[in-house]
């Protein structure tokens, strides 16, 4: 049943952010304001380097939280390239967590 119960906090929080107006508050401590703020860097379609928002937003988030992402279908679904958000922390001047 864990497998299960992580599968649908994924999916709730996955809907909560394509899903305009969202209310959700956070993804690993980035806002939804963070997450659009980062995305033009982190798909493949011509990534642009990260703003100076986009970095804020990374410096405030729960590093091992959003590796926790790196090999989840969540990524991908939401236009996000996993390769590209991996590298987001150094681009950023930021140390990641060891085990990401």
């Amino acid at each position: 049943m864990g497998g299960n119960y992580k599968l649908v906090v994924v999916l709730v929080v996955a809907l909560g952010v394509l899903l305009e107006g969202s209310t959700v508050s956070s993804l690993c401590n980035m806002t939804d304001e963070g997450v659009a703020d980062c995305k033009p860097s982190v798909t493949k379609t011509n990534p642009t380097p990260p703003t100076p928002e986009c970095c804020e937003a990374l410096k405030g988030a729960d590093l091992k939280c959003l590796c926790g992402y790196k090999n989840s279908f969540l990524l991908p679904s939401l236009g996000i390239d996993p390769t590209l958000a991996m590298a987001l922390p150094a681009k950023c001047n930021l140390t990641p967590p060891n085990d990401c």
